[in-house]
């Protein structure tokens, strides 16, 4: 399970290099889709992972927090706050700097890029899924409780 603070830059650590697809490109032509579902409401978001770092026992990718969300930029929004379902699809390029934007990458894991072209990212498949947390600020949490206080003196009830 990933935990994350809400409004927070988010660090995600993953082990997508082990489940690769498409082994003929470099790890340099691979950018991963995440695509989150909240547990309560089902809503779904999706987002490429920023400035991540492929090693061979784990994938380092951040996302920035925003209330407007990209994405190619890697903002999102997790609203509201708890538990979210995630999943890693592995996109590939046939160029050496793929671009993330619209007509160069796919938005989600069933768009299909037209026509074909070694610079449009192709969706190769799922290669992770698990359980994400976000965790509510302190002092803005949705719901919160009044603590009792305890009386200075004895409260006695009298029945008549």
């Amino acid at each position: 399970m990933i935990h994350g603070q809400y409004g927070q830059p988010y660090t995600f650590y993953t082990t997508t290099e082990e489940k690769r697809i498409d082994r003929a490109v470099p790890s340099s032509q691979i950018r991963f889709l995440f695509k989150f579902t909240n547990g309560m409401d089902k809503n779904v978001v999706y987002s490429y992972g920023q400035t991540q770092l492929v090693n061979n026992r784990y994938t380092r990718v951040n996302m920035s927090s925003n209330t407007i969300e990209n994405v190619f930029t890697g903002a999102i929004n997790f609203l509201p706050n708890g538990y979210w379902e995630y999943e890693i699809y592995e996109v590939s390029w046939q160029i050496a700097n793929p671009v993330l934007a619209t007509g160069t990458a796919p938005i989600n894991e069933t768009d299909v890029l037209s026509p074909p072209s070694s610079s449009k990212g192709i969706v190769q498949g799922l290669v992770e899924l698990g359980k994400l947390y976000i965790k509510q600020p302190t002092g803005g949490e949705e719901v919160q409780y009044d603590s009792y206080t305890r009386p200075a003196q004895t409260n006695y009830v009298y029945v008549s």
